[in-house]
């Protein structure tokens, strides 16, 4: 993967981590009420379902490369389409306040809950497919080019979920303000709106 592919994709899996969704809410709820050695076996059980859906993606654009590379296209075009969806979405989701008791964490299954949070967010693995093939190049062997995706995302997804649990317990004003949360919709739903815009005129690898 080219030095320049990889810092496009750096960036976009920043973007995507700190945008909170079930994961960070999974993390923030547990350093609230066990600690961040609590948060990290939650983390952990994130990074771990990533893998998966990543790998299951690879699995499918690697089938579908293989048959049609007109296909593979077409999947990136309609990827780049979903994510302006999606950002339009969050521009208009509801300010709701953040709250830890939302998820149900319990200290002996927190692995297990971390994993269950991603595995079971269907959003997920479609936010992938829609985002991967624009780094994927279709002429350079596919799976050390998904190892290094899955390495970054995860890497990215640790440090950034690690930053929700540790400063979940001071950030309570914020994470209950209806309009600082309204504001954040805004800026995320904009990024997304802007990142499927680039993607669908950046045009093939």
């Amino acid at each position: 993967m080219a030095l320049s592919v990889w810092l496009g994709f750096l960036v976009a899996s920043i973007l995507i981590a700190v945008s909170p969704g079930p994961g960070a809410a999974a993390s923030m709820s547990a350093g609230l009420r066990f600690g961040y050695g609590g948060a990290l076996r939650v983390i952990g059980g994130l990074q771990c379902a990533l893998t998966i859906q990543v790998t299951v993606v690879a699995l499918g654009l690697g089938a579908l490369l293989t048959a049609s590379a007109y296909a593979f296209d077409v999947i990136r075009y309609v990827g780049a389409v979903y994510l302006v969806w999606l950002g339009f979405q969050k521009w208009r989701a509801p300010a709701e306040a953040f709250d830890a008791g939302a998820t149900p964490i319990r200290p002996g299954g927190l692995f297990i809950e971390g994993l269950l949070v991603n595995l079971t967010n269907p959003k997920a693995i479609v936010f992938i497919a829609a985002l991967v093939p624009h780094f994927i190049d279709p002429a350079k062997p596919q799976w050390p080019q998904f190892v290094i995706i899955v390495l970054t995302m995860c890497g990215i997804d640790t440090i950034v979920m690690s930053g929700y649990a540790l400063l979940a317990s001071r950030a309570r004003g914020w994470l209950r303000n209806p309009r600082l949360m309204k504001a954040q919709n805004r800026l995320f739903g904009g990024i997304f709106v802007g990142a499927g815009a680039l993607l669908a005129t950046s045009g093939g690898q």
